[in-house]
């Protein structure tokens, strides 16, 4: 019988498998082992959805007639309830049946815009740190991707006086994140407003992902606040943060109704429509109150605190001046990188930390902590690592020795 390799295709060669997904891998295989690996970096919340929309998923599941396919463009109610959502916590107005388009996730999103508007060829800006996929799906579909560099001392924002100075004549597309992940850097509406000029003058589509708005952040903004009718601008939200829905995909994404109608024009050919009784439920979670989101702030802001412990007791430096659910901590200059520091307390005290150098080259020298865990996780992560402080060996020795440790 012969044995030959199949190739994969060329626009594989260009993307890893995600790190997150190899990661938890070998998280899942110390488990298995019978360790018990506290995992303090992926931000994946772990509180439960309203207890309302849990109800409308169960009660619309239970009729046989909803298990149908449905429509491209999700159901007339959803669209509104995500128009009403949008006046009332982001005084933006839009049309339910043209600028608004639901999602089985904003990463699914960022996919579906690329691929709609991206040739070979055409240069993708991406934010340096930033989150991947947004590298990753310009890579597929052929584009070229051209990092822009952020930075603490400008508060994690573009400077688009350098980004002026370079050569924007192929840069269809440019992708912004604020609340900033991984940072938590927030722009105000003067940033937002400058950063839809700079993509204007450009003739660039400008992408802000938007699903950290909620989450420790007092004035929630949105891009398409400031949009004239003629700016090529859409905007990706998200219930997986700011209603605890990770696992059930529900995003959205809205603004000019003509790269709106592009987006579905791909989008339709991949999919076959939400099912509908998480289209029902996420109308209930779109219809939360204010202190909805306050409760959830409060167990964030109390896992904060402890976050803030560990990121001391590393002796990195951070600002509390932040939004989302991470904390992003400079490493101390002992450590040669992020990386290094993280496999350490993996190793060491068996919890997992996110390195900073997979959000790009920016973030070498940063961890983020996710508070997308319990408190009494992060009791018992401290105490590891507090255990382990005086014993580990800085990354340019050749050997880590932690002796008579045992974990909780």
């Amino acid at each position: 019988m012969i044995n030959r390799q199949i190739p994969v295709a060329d626009r594989l060669l260009g993307v890893e498998e995600y790190y997150f997904s190899k990661k938890l891998q070998e998280i899942n295989e110390l488990n298995r082992n019978g360790e018990r690996v506290i995992n303090l970096g992926i931000g994946s919340p772990d509180l439960a959805p309203p207890e309302n929309v849990i109800k409308a998923l169960i009660a619309s599941a239970e009729n046989p007639q909803n298990h149908r396919y449905q429509e491209y463009r999700g159901i007339t109610e959803l669209r509104n309830a995500f128009a009403a959502w949008y006046h009332k916590y982001f005084n933006v107005h839009l049309d339910p049946e043209r600028e608004i388009l639901p999602l089985m996730g904003s990463k699914e999103g960022i996919m579906h815009i690329t691929m709609a508007f991206v040739n070979k060829g055409d240069v993708v800006l991406v934010p340096n740190p930033g989150y991947p996929t947004y590298a990753a799906a310009a890579n597929l579909a052929g584009g070229t991707v051209k990092a822009y560099d952020l930075s603490d001392e400008n508060g994690w924002l573009p400077d688009l006086n350098i980004l002026d100075k370079t050569d924007l004549s192929k840069v269809k597309l440019m992708w912004i994140n604020y609340p900033h992940m991984p940072t938590g850097a927030i722009a105000n509406r003067e940033d937002l407003r400058n950063l839809i000029s700079f993509a204007y003058n450009n003739n660039i589509i400008l992408v802000n992902d938007n699903p950290y708005a909620f989450i420790l952040n007092k004035t929630p903004l949105s891009l398409l606040e400031n949009r004239t009718g003629e700016d090529h601008i859409v905007e990706l939200n998200s219930l997986s943060k700011s209603h605890n829905m990770s696992g059930w995909r529900v995003g959205v994404v809205a603004g000019n109704s003509q790269l709106i109608e592009r987006i579905l024009q791909f989008k339709s050919n991949m999919d076959s429509g939400m099912f509908l009784p998480i289209q029902v439920a996420a109308i209930r979670a779109l219809e939360e109150r204010m202190d909805w989101y306050e409760k959830q702030n409060q167990s964030y802001a109390k896992r904060s605190v402890f976050a803030r412990k560990i990121a001391t007791l590393l002796n990195c430096s951070y600002t509390k001046d932040t939004s989302g659910i991470f904390i992003w901590a400079k490493i101390p200059v002992e450590w040669d990188s992020s990386e290094a520091l993280s496999d350490i307390i993996l190793q060491h005290a068996r919890v997992f930390i996110t390195p900073g150098h997979i959000f790009g080259s920016q973030g070498r020298r940063y961890i983020r902590l996710s508070l997308c865990s319990p408190t009494e996780d992060w009791q018992v992560a401290l105490k590891r690592i507090s255990g382990i402080k005086n014993e580990i060996k800085y990354q340019n020795e050749k050997e880590h020795e932690i002796i008579n440790y045992k974990f909780i």
